[in-house]
């Protein structure tokens, strides 16, 4: 027999996990940034304030309100969520609201608050996937009236965020959309054709835009223009080996000193096994695998599908990230340009995630509720 408690419970483990990896992050940021900043602004704290400012703080308070707001509301507010991320996602294409860096246009300009939609559109396709699984589930497996809405969906965010352009961004997306259909229940079969027509369109999108083909080739063949689009993943490459097992020490980074891209962004992990080593990078790891067993877990115990489902894609979308970010620093993975969650300068991923953890928070509590025999 079930029964319920009457008091929500806080889950400690997933709370302390959260806040050791977002200060291992912010530590890590702080020390990959200061080159950067005190060369830009005059001072070696520029960065961290911003990402303290408008990422972690706000971050943090928007855990703590989520953790408190029975998950069941996203439910009802499901097609407002969508429609508002589907919206801000374009409106990054209107002239005097868009913000373009380095060729793209990702951001919204509003005032001093600069935020990248796709961030929110990450967690509107979980919200989207858990709820039509969980309305849909007799028809699940129905190819027309089942899946195929479903794809469309998905298909609109993939196109509006390649249009900004943003491949990496898309294909976590599209990992997420993927991993928590197959937890729903797809038939094996649909998923098999649809990933190999997404493999193919992949292909043609790396064929269209040379230097998504060039990123390729370096990846098989790191010698391949060491000095153009093979340099970032050397330089990576030298940092990680030159840590050795134990580091150079914290700050003493010396690929950040303008040998190595994106120190602060997609590179951090590399900047930070410089300076840590591989013994206390393994620290890092752990915390992230702690976190995967800690959110499939919620996943597992959660009340009810639509509860599963959130659990489920939160904790996909993170690991994902992570999987992404250091396989590509190692060159296990082609370079993407996806940040490494809670360590990656970027103040909408970072309030974005751990608005997201507060979401899985408030599953496990409920999932806590229930005593079991």
């Amino acid at each position: 027999m079930i029964k319920r408690k009457s008091k929500l419970q806080i889950d400690y483990s997933l709370l302390v996990l959260t806040l050791a990896l977002l200060a291992f992050g912010l530590v890590s940021l702080y020390s990959a940034s200061t080159v950067d900043s005190y060369k830009n602004f005059g001072n070696t704290s520029y960065y961290i304030k911003h990402q303290l400012m408008y990422g972690a703080i706000p971050g943090l308070i928007a855990l703590y309100i989520l953790s408190k707001i029975d998950y069941h509301l996203w439910l009802k507010l499901m097609p407002w969520i969508v429609g508002a991320s589907l919206l801000l996602l374009a409106l990054v294409k209107v002239p005097g609201l868009g913000f373009s860096s380095g060729g793209a246009t990702r951001w919204l300009h509003l005032g001093s608050i600069t935020f990248q939609p796709a961030e929110l559109a990450k967690l509107a396709i979980i919200f989207y996937i858990a709820a039509w699984a969980d309305r849909k589930q007799a028809a699940l497996n129905d190819l027309y009236f089942g899946l195929l809405p479903t794809l469309c969906v998905v298909i609109l965010y993939a196109v509006i965020i390649l249009w900004q352009p943003d491949l990496g961004t898309m294909l976590v997306l599209i990992g997420i959309a993927g991993v928590m259909l197959f937890a729903a229940g797809i038939n094996w079969r649909y998923l098999f054709w649809t990933a190999v027509a997404g493999t193919l369109s992949l292909y043609a999108l790396i064929k269209l835009e040379p230097y998504r083909a060039r990123r390729l080739t370096a990846f098989f063949d790191p010698e391949f223009d060491p000095k153009g689009i093979g340099y970032q993943i050397k330089q990576a490459l030298l940092a990680i080996g030159a840590g050795g097992l134990w580091g150079y020490g914290y700050g003493l980074s010396r690929q950040k000193h303008n040998y190595l891209p994106e120190v602060m962004g997609d590179s951090i992990f590399a900047v930070t096994a410089e300076e840590l080593g591989f013994f206390r990078i393994l620290a890092i790891l752990a915390l992230f695998l702690l976190l995967a067993l800690k959110g499939y877990s919620i996943a597992k115990k959660a009340p009810d599908n639509f509860g599963k489902l959130v659990a489920f894609g939160v904790t996909t979308w993170v690991i994902l990230q992570a999987l992404i970010n250091i396989g590509a620093m190692v060159n296990l993975l082609p370079l993407t340009g996806i940040p490494l969650p809670f360590f990656s300068y970027g103040s909408s991923s970072l309030l974005v995630m751990l608005a997201a953890i507060g979401i899985l928070m408030n599953v496990s509590r409920h999932s806590m509720t229930i005593k079991r025999p």
